[in-house]
């Protein structure tokens, strides 16, 4: 039976343009459905290396690179106070707990070819990925929403899309949702959970003339990602380079507390900023250039992310928490390591659902790794801090940081903090026992 093209994505972010170009690249007839314009604002804009080889297999990163987008050589996470914490048998410690920070260049990762990723504004990023998947023969269609998807043919399946005032028709042997966040099949197949743990939102916008170097420990460090801890509960505040001079600044908390603060969004941004006054007073200094945007539904899994004829990748497989710059790497990745079953699939012409069988097991050992990280970072960060500085546990917090999580098991590092955290927790005399968070994540990730 004969369809419209071989391969229907639903979504033209990172991961729909991504597995686009990579079936492209592969001969397959691929058809893009992206519901607006681009270029548009988008959250989500500092990379982690683990994007590298995805955009050097693609042909993407001569591009991306032409772009001129600021590079980041590494992270750095800051409290705003000075913590004299006793170590507690970690080596290395200078017992100052503002701050950690790590460069990408301390250990080698398979595929990366140079000591950077970038910050990106997602607007010229994203339509740097969808052009460039154009130009290897993908028909990207712009503007143009998919209502539904028929899945009663066993041979195809049938999109009906909005196209202006018309509703059209097209089939596909399988169809890719990469509609992100909003999670259309997620949806329409009613598989898509909350996060049990996570519920975190975010509000966010754009800063001219931040003095970048009066924030960073290291003045020298001062393009880095910087995550700023508040002293609020499961709250902290990301700041991202865009240019030279223009800044990413955001806020993400707990749901209950974005709530009860009523709608006067601009008043709660500020006040939570305010909790720590070296960065609101360099804030206010400079010159907010953007409307502030909320966030929500940040975190959320699938009970199921492949099935005949359809794999989710990115953020309509799984989200969990944006605080190590995760999305853009899971988009990126997941579509890579779908698009080898896919390719394989179609060699065979059956697409039912074991063919996926391998991208599953990936991505869920890979965001399993990543979802036990973030919750022990919520849990006790001062943990985090200590396993960033001791040097037995270094560069295996920097795979993890790297977004190097998909082809290893559990790192070792994830162990040994789990065991801690247990022991922390009960025993209420523990010397860390005062710097437990809310947050307490159950043993394993949810199911997809």
């Amino acid at each position: 039976m004969t369809t419209d093209y071989d391969i229907a994505i639903i979504g033209g972010g990172p991961a729909g343009s991504t597995a686009a170009a990579y079936l492209a690249k592969a001969g397959l007839s691929v058809a893009v459905f992206e519901g607006e314009m681009f270029p548009r604002p988008h959250v989500g804009e500092s990379l982690v290396p683990a994007t590298t080889p995805v955009l050097l297999e693609t042909g993407a990163m001569p591009k991306v690179e032409a772009e001129g987008f600021p590079r980041k050589y590494g992270a750095a996470w800051t409290t705003g106070e000075s913590r004299a914490v006793p170590h507690n048998g970690f080596s290395g410690l200078t017992h100052d707990f503002r701050a950690a920070e790590i460069e990408f260049s301390e250990r080698d990762q398979p595929g990366v070819d140079r000591d950077y990723t970038f910050h990106v504004d997602r607007g010229k990023f994203d339509l740097v990925l969808l052009k460039h998947a154009e130009d290897l023969g993908a028909q990207v269609f712009q503007r143009t929403r998919v209502l539904t998807a028929d899945f009663d043919d066993p041979e195809r399946v049938t999109l009906r899309c909005r196209i202006g005032p018309r509703e059209v028709p097209f089939t596909a042997r399988m169809i890719v949702d990469a509609s992100g966040r909003q999670t259309f099949l997620g949806r329409q197949l009613r598989v898509k959970e909350p996060d049990p743990v996570f519920n975190q939102y975010a509000i966010h916008t754009w800063f001219e003339g931040l003095d970048r170097e009066a924030l960073a420990v290291d003045p020298e460090q001062h393009d880095y990602i910087f995550i700023h801890f508040l002293p609020v509960e499961d709250t902290w505040v990301w700041q991202i380079p865009i240019t030279d001079t223009v800044t990413s600044i955001g806020v993400v908390t707990q749901k209950r507390r974005f709530t009860a603060a009523g709608p006067d969004r601009e008043r709660f941004f500020w006040d939570i900023i305010g909790t720590r006054p070296d960065l609101h007073q360099e804030l206010k200094r400079s010159t907010r250039v953007r409307p502030f945007r909320q966030e929500g539904d940040y975190s959320y899994s699938m009970k199921e992310i492949c099935g005949d004829r359809f794999v989710m990748i990115g953020d309509a497989a799984r989200f969990v928490d944006p605080i190590f710059s995760s999305g853009v790497s899971v988009a990126l990745n997941s579509a890579r390591i779908a698009c080898a079953d896919i390719i394989a699939a179609a060699g065979t012409g059956d697409f039912s659902h074991s063919k996926f069988a391998g991208y599953e097991g990936k991505l869920r050992r890979g965001v399993r790794n990543w979802y036990e990280f973030i919750s022990i970072y919520y849990r006790l960060n001062i943990l985090f801090t200590a396993f960033v500085q001791d040097p037995r546990y270094r560069l295996d917090v920097l795979k993890l940081l790297q977004g190097d999580v998909y082809d290893d098991e559990e790192p070792r590092a994830l162990q040994a903090m789990r065991e801690i955290v247990t022991a922390v927790e009960e025993d209420d005399t523990h010397l860390w026992h005062p710097y437990l968070g809310t947050l307490r994540a159950p043993s394993a990730a949810p199911a997809f």
